[in-house]
């Protein structure tokens, strides 16, 4: 009886622990087996498919006839490609059952980390950095694994409010251990630069881009660089925005300043990303969604071929919906690559399912993916054991890879082979619920904080929940809700029109006069370029003010519904992270509620 009752403990301890599931192995669940002969070279891939790929053997055949470096050919279970990073990238496209040939869309294909030297993580919800001020070895290993498993090449590690101490020898030393873990994953890093480390770190009296010192300590700080890590990709910069240092200090231009940086990288094959996000005092009373355009056209042209200007998708700031920023239309000489957030400051953090992929790929219906060098993503990663702080949060990162490799996938395809990947979930009624509730979850996000075009009516500072009264005297007025909706009496929304702030002048056409007549600006960014009246009929022959209080309540229904499937979902989901989810479901569900109830109540002020 003893050994029949041991026996049943045991047996249920093992069912328990295979069972049992913290989200800390994200997609990559694959079942150690140990049993597959490689051959071909001794490399990562080799390693990654002798753990892992269920088969017999495999075979890795360097073929220089592959067409891009980082390229590869799957077929059976033979993988050929130019370079051992495209035999990588090929081991775990065989590991995920494709075939065929497949090459990245972007060269660049880079995570923005946030992190600070002291650990904290601007606008990270899941916990500290992994990186700074210590790292753990293995956790990086497993980083760099999840990354070029959907094909990420490049890593920023710092904060682009960046101290200067980041270029201090003790941190060098400790990128380059970074550098050394990551690069047999093909990941570069990158580092984010604060203009004036010659005046912070070098004893300067000054950071004038165009003065000779000034010069020579950078190109001495870059040799140090990459005398400590020769593959270092080069700097990403945020200049001259939010009280950070840059060029316009000294009367310079943004050119002056990034030409200064691509000068020093230059010799190594380095590259400057220059960020346009700068708003503020040298645009006064300028709508802030113009400001991008305004600052960087006139320097359009001036920059070094080893400088790309990096902006963000919307010309605000990462919105539940935005329209595409119109700087992608007006700079032509320059390279660009876009910035996407995956952290979702403005979407819930990682309290709400927000999938990302569907507002990714309206971008890219409006900015050709062709007009892109490269695509950066601000990262939703920290060390929370499930890494993203919610394990749906997960979706996010790996859909921006999968995009980032080829933005032509669809939302639907990425989020099937994530369900698939990191819960098993591979056909059957569950796995369609999830996939509809992933697909709607955005569309839900913005009807319940902030439809029909309207936007930044968040919380101040930590941009968590609804406050679209907000308004503080001694702070900017760009930085208060009020001024985005800019709701009275006579309606609601922000005229950006010709008669307006004539921020739709800087769109192409056909979008220019679209956007600039209400009977054809796209009802969901209606409230971005016009102040409607309350009383304005929309498609659906409800008014304005109808329409707003329908979607609001219909964003709150989804979110009832979300709750559901998962509810639903529970007997095909392990125990612990179907508890968390429901956990944080429920809590969306309340502050779904809430944005629905403060705005309508706000807003009613005017409206009736």
């Amino acid at each position: 009886m003893k050994k029949h009752l041991l026996f049943v403990l045991t047996l249920l301890t093992a069912c328990a622990t295979t069972w049992a599931e913290d989200g800390s192995r994200l997609w990559l669940r694959y079942t150690e087996l140990n049993k597959a002969k490689v051959t071909g070279p001794a490399c990562t891939a080799a390693d990654e498919l002798h753990k892992y790929y269920s088969g017999p053997e495999a075979r890795l055949v360097i073929d220089p006839t592959v067409a891009d470096d980082e390229g590869y050919v799957v077929s059976g279970s033979t993988v050929r490609a130019r370079t051992e990073r495209g035999l990588l990238y090929g081991a775990y496209a065989l590991l995920r059952g494709e075939s065929g040939s497949s090459q990245p869309f972007y060269r660049l294909r880079i995570l923005n980390h946030w992190d600070n030297l002291d650990g904290s993580v601007e606008r990270g919800y899941a916990g500290r950095s992994i990186f700074w001020p210590d790292f753990n070895p293995q956790h990086v290993r497993d980083y760099a694994r999840a990354n070029a498993s959907i094909g990420i090449n490049g890593t920023v590690l710092n904060n682009v409010n960046a101290s200067p101490k980041m270029l201090s020898p003790t941190n060098i030393a400790k990128v380059r251990q970074i550098a050394d873990i990551l690069r047999p994953y093909g990941i570069k890093v990158y580092l984010s630069v604060n203009f004036a480390s010659p005046m912070g770190l070098g004893r300067l009296k000054t950071a004038d881009p165009l003065n000779p010192q000034v010069r020579r300590w950078w190109k001495t700080k870059t040799a140090e660089i990459y005398k400590a890590i020769p593959d270092f990709g080069g700097y990403l910069v945020k200049a001259n925005s939010e009280g950070q240092p840059g060029p316009g200090d000294y009367g310079r231009s943004h050119a002056d300043g990034a030409n200064m940086l691509a000068e020093a990288v230059a010799p190594y094959g380095g590259i400057i990303m220059w960020r346009s996000f700068v708003y503020g005092a040298n645009h006064k009373g300028e709508d802030r969604v113009k400001q991008a355009v305004s600052e960087f056209l006139p320097c359009d042209g001036q920059f070094r071929d080893n400088v790309i200007l990096q902006s963000k998708n919307g010309p605000l700031d990462f919105q539940p919906r935005e329209p595409y920023a119109p700087i992608f239309d007006n700079i032509r000489h320059t390279p660009q690559m876009v910035e996407l957030q995956i952290t979702q400051e403005y979407l819930g953090q990682s309290r709400h399912l927000v999938y990302l992929a569907p507002m990714w790929r309206e971008f890219f219906r409006f900015v050709a993916p062709g007009r892109l060098v490269g695509i950066a993503g601000v990262a939703n990663i920290g060390n929370d054991t499930n890494w993203c702080g919610h394990h749906f949060s997960q979706a996010n990162w790996y859909a921006f890879g999968r995009l980032a490799w080829n933005p032509t996938m669809k939302s639907e395809d990425i989020a099937r082979e994530w369900l698939a990947a990191t819960f098993s979930l591979t056909s059957g009624s569950s796995r369609e619920a999830l996939l509809s509730v992933m697909l709607r979850s955005r569309e839900a996000c913005v009807d319940y904080m902030m439809p029909l075009g309207l936007h930044h009516i968040f919380k101040f500072d930590h941009h968590y929940g609804p406050e679209p009264g907000g308004f503080i005297k001694s702070y900017p007025l760009e930085w208060c809700p009020v001024y985005y909706h800019q709701a009275d009496k006579q309606g609601v929304g922000f005229d950006r029109t010709h008669t307006g702030s004539d921020a739709t002048s800087q769109y192409r056409e056909p979008y220019c006069s679209l956007y600039d007549n209400a009977a054809t600006c796209p009802e969901n960014l209606l409230l971005w370029f016009h102040h409607l009246p309350w009383t304005y009929r929309l498609g659906s022959g409800r008014t304005l003010w109808e329409e707003l209080q329908f979607r609001y309540n219909r964003g709150v229904s989804e979110v009832e519904d979300f709750c559901q499937v998962w509810q639903s979902a529970k007997p095909v989901i392990d125990e612990q992270r179907w508890r968390e989810v429901d956990e944080r479901m429920q809590h969306q569900l309340d502050n779904a509620r809430e944005w629905r109830d403060v705005c309508l109540k706000y807003f009613k002020e005017f409206a009736e």
